[in-house]
């Protein structure tokens, strides 16, 4: 059995405790294929976009993201779990010359999904450090209602196409630029647009992989033991000589073994090559 370097057992023993944590309902995979999303440029990359310069996506991020929850109608139990993301796009540009140049852009997706959410009749209340007064108010955001909480977990995105399209497109936008939070434009950092007008637009296919869960709050009773003080001491890596702190580290064998065949391979050459080295005896 492995050491537990954080918790000593030996005087302590095991207990049955209740704890308040979040209880999955249900969950499932997904890959979406997002094509011909809009990308929202600045103006001196549009006005690059309009001259038929070549252009491609270098790499999309998940700059943040909104998920919401909410029932199904006709359908106890069941709710809608919504995610919208917003991508971070670095572009690249030929402007002439062989010179290429890079700018950010912005590009929004949503996905949705159903799943079983169960059922809630009750109004959750938690104290707030900072409303602990003798005079408290009466905070409504301190108080939860009887929607379950929907969590959506993602890698980043694959960029698997890029194109140039005509305007106007207003059916490849999944949401108007208006719509976009002012939170999220200073979040980018970038130079962004609405550029309605433009003779064409930058058109991209996203893939994404994601998993979405529903929880509700839940109270378990499991196993557990004290926490004492480790008895293992942190060491101090200052006072140590630097080469000798090297020293100690492994050698990592498995970064330069990119061309070696597997185990097993390995295992049946030794048989028929000289110390299994590769060379055949002759």
């Amino acid at each position: 059995m492995t050491d537990n370097r954080n918790c000593n057992q030996g005087s302590n023993a095991a207990e049955t405790v209740c704890i308040d944590t979040y209880q999955v309902l249900d969950s499932c995979r997904d890959r979406d294929c997002f094509e011909n999303t809009r990308i929202y440029l600045g103006a001196e990359a549009q006005a690059l976009i309009n001259s038929c310069a070549t252009v491609r996506v270098r790499n999309a991020e998940i700059a943040c993201g909104n998920v919401t929850v909410n029932s199904v109608a006709f359908n106890d139990g069941f709710y809608q779990v919504n995610a919208r993301f917003y991508l971070r796009i670095v572009v690249e540009i030929c402007v002439g010359q062989g010179r290429v140049q890079e700018y950010c852009g912005l590009s929004v997706v949503d996905k949705s999904v159903v799943l079983y959410g169960g059922n809630g009749n009750v109004n959750i209340f938690r104290s707030n450090p900072e409303n602990n007064g003798p005079c408290p108010t009466c905070d409504p955001d301190l108080a939860s209602n009887n929607l379950p909480i929907g969590v959506v977990e993602t890698v980043t995105p694959i960029v698997l196409s890029t194109k140039v399209a005509c305007a106007p497109c207003e059916c490849y936008d999944p949401c108007r630029f208006s719509d976009i939070p002012e939170s999220v434009m200073e979040l980018l950092n970038c130079d962004v647009t609405d550029t309605a007008e433009s003779d064409y637009v930058l058109l991209a296919t996203f893939g994404l992989f994601s998993v979405v869960r529903i929880e509700r709050p839940a109270q378990f009773l499991v196993s557990a033991t004290d926490y004492s003080v480790p008895d293992k001491e942190c060491p101090c890596d200052r006072a140590e000589d630097p080469c000798s702190l090297f020293r100690t580290i492994k050698f990592p064998t498995e970064e330069f073994n990119g061309t070696a065949t597997s185990s097993n391979n390995r295992r049946n050459n030794e048989g028929n090559n000289s110390g299994g080295c590769g060379c055949r005896k002759n």
